[in-house]
């Protein structure tokens, strides 16, 4: 009878295997120094498999469940500190473990990032301009000889175009009079961008679009008047 009992024993406990007993490590992060607590700190169980972690509230409380009776050993860890390691803690059935890390600040020095950006100079604004154009940035319109902040003297030292007269800013392009050109800003044409300018023409002694108000912008020479053969300036934002 004892036989078969100790039978039965055995294959009760084979089907239905041994739970092994469990418990919890909890605690609390802080900094070592503030005493303030640290929220979003990473804990993990080590030589877990699966792994079992689990990151600090917004008071640095944390909480790991189902852990195996024995001695454990846990990592914490956060950016900016000094990993801390628990190693060799004794888990029993009786009791929780309660633990508080404090954690001392770290310097990382990361390595220096250069970025450089590079513009394409032939490729513009309006991407219907296909030839005969290009864009300029606010930069450029300080650096060109004699501009003086001036869109249309700037523009004067582009090939194919030249001054009417030292005097004022008419542009002539490719031969052509100046008053066929068009200024446009923010699509909406204006007819002389200048100040104390005569009628019937478009430039004048003193421009009044100011460069420090512009962003890049195109100047194109294309025909784009039907029946002329007029060139067109644009002056775009």
């Amino acid at each position: 009878m004892k036989r078969i009992f100790l039978i039965s024993t055995i294959l009760i406990l084979s089907f239905t295997g041994i739970a092994q007993p469990t418990q919890t490590i909890r605690g609390r992060v802080i900094d070592k120094e503030s005493k303030s607590p640290l929220p979003g700190a990473t804990i993990v169980l080590l030589n877990s498999n699966p792994l079992i972690g689990t990151v600090t509230d917004v008071d640095g409380n944390f909480r790991l469940s189902g852990i195996p009776v024995g001695r454990q050993s846990i990592s914490i860890s956060f950016m900016g500190y000094r990993a801390v390691a628990f190693e060799g803690l004794i888990v029993n059935s009786a009791k929780e473990i309660v633990i508080e890390a404090e954690m001392e600040e770290q310097v990382i020095q990361g390595a220096e990032v250069e970025i450089k950006a590079y513009s394409i100079r032939d490729e513009t604004i309006n991407r219907m301009a296909a030839v005969s154009a290009r864009s300029f940035s606010v930069e450029e319109t300080e650096k060109y000889a004699g501009s003086r902040g001036d869109v249309a003297r700037m523009a004067m030292n582009y090939a194919g175009v030249s001054a009417a007269n030292d005097q004022r800013n008419d542009i002539i392009i490719r031969g052509n009079s100046p008053g066929g050109l068009l200024w446009r800003l923010e699509d909406v044409d204006i007819p002389n961008p200048n100040h104390f300018a005569e009628n019937g023409t478009t430039g004048g002694p003193v421009g009044m679009l100011n460069n420090n108000l512009l962003v890049n912008s195109d100047f194109s020479q294309v025909l784009s008047l039907p029946n002329t053969a007029t060139p067109l300036a644009v002056c775009s934002t």
